[in-house]
């Protein structure tokens, strides 16, 4: 009996939230904004620093996971990163003088080489036509004349090139590959310190999912967060309301066990219906549709309001609604 007395009573009240004029009851709940807060990879938690239930202010470490994994791949990184740096450096700097030098000493000797055969050649060619030497001593000279002039060009190139420095095409390739060394590195960074898992904002711990020691899935979330702050009262407004009211529309909020009205305004209202689609209704079926509203409430004090407390909402009714 007492579950029926119940039940038409919550009938009445929604018989009263379809009826004409302003004043209509809304019924919702409490709720404040839920942060999940994931696991940014698949390693062991080795420290929950809160308990559920604890107030936690903006920064405060909440729970850390095991950074073996990351710190060697950060290592890892950081060496790619000086291996790059360094043939970036050596790229810039060019050629050692040493070298230079070298190449310098290698082309003139090169130079000298091929003088000497050409002047063999000619002494042969002359020896050949007066035909005190045959012709094959001729082509071979001729070989070796060719070869120390190909070794003396080569020689010029080679130092030609280490004079002129590393080509721009390659000192832009190697800074791309250091930028990509120091991107990774970074991302590594960036993934390392995220094993510290921080609260984004002040709020309650409202659940810990993984117990100590446990490895949860990348991306899966370890942390719930109720954030602090103005709470929202959370109803489905009927269809035939939906017309009249609009974000900032002015609400009244009452919360069981309390006689205080808390003052509030809609933030947010849903574009689609929560149930039935529209276009599978009659005339009359469409006044059973609902839209989802959030009323945050502005009064300060509000702010100390326990979450998921019943509530029930009188809206204030605009006739100009979007």
């Amino acid at each position: 009996m007492k579950h029926r007395g119940y039940a038409i009573a919550v009938v009445a009240l929604s018989l009263a939230a379809c009826g004409d004029g302003d004043g209509r009851a809304l019924l919702g709940t409490l709720e404040r904004d839920r942060v999940e807060l994931v696991a940014e990879a698949q390693e062991p938690i080795v420290e929950l620093a809160v308990h559920e239930g604890q107030a936690v202010a903006e920064g405060d470490l909440v729970l850390r996971l095991d950074p073996a994994a990351a710190e060697a791949r950060l290592a890892q990184a950081r060496a790619t990163q000086a291996q790059a740096e360094r043939r970036h450096a050596e790229l810039v700097a060019g050629a050692r003088r040493e070298q230079v030098r070298e190449a310098r000493a290698l082309a003139q000797g090169a130079a000298a080489q091929a003088a000497v055969e050409s002047r063999e050649f000619t002494r042969i060619e002359t020896l050949v036509a007066d035909g005190m030497l045959p012709v094959s001593a001729l082509d071979r000279q001729r070989a070796l004349r060719d070869g120390a002039l190909a070794e003396e060009r080569a020689a010029s190139e080679r130092l030609a090139e280490l004079e002129r420095g590393t080509r721009s095409e390659v000192v832009e390739q190697a800074a791309a590959a250091l930028a990509a060394a120091r991107a990774e590195a970074t991302e590594v960074e960036l993934s390392l310190a995220r094993h510290a898992v921080h609260a984004p904002r002040a709020g309650v711990i409202d659940a810990l999912p993984y117990e100590l020691g446990e490895r949860p899935p990348r991306g899966a979330p370890v942390v719930v967060l109720l954030a602090s702050g103005q709470p929202h009262a959370r109803v489905f407004i009927p269809e035939p309301m939906r017309a009249t009211v609009r974000a900032g529309t002015a609400a009244t909020v009452r919360l069981d066990g309390s006689d205080r009205a808390w003052r509030g305004e809609i933030r947010y209202i849903s574009s689609e219906a929560a149930f039935t689609p529209y276009y599978a209704l009659n005339e009359r079926d469409r006044s059973r549709l609902s839209f989802l509203a959030e009323i945050v409430l502005t009064e300060p004090d509000a702010a100390r309001l326990p979450t998921g407390m019943p509530v029930e909402v009188t809206l204030r009714e605009s006739r100009a609604g979007p």
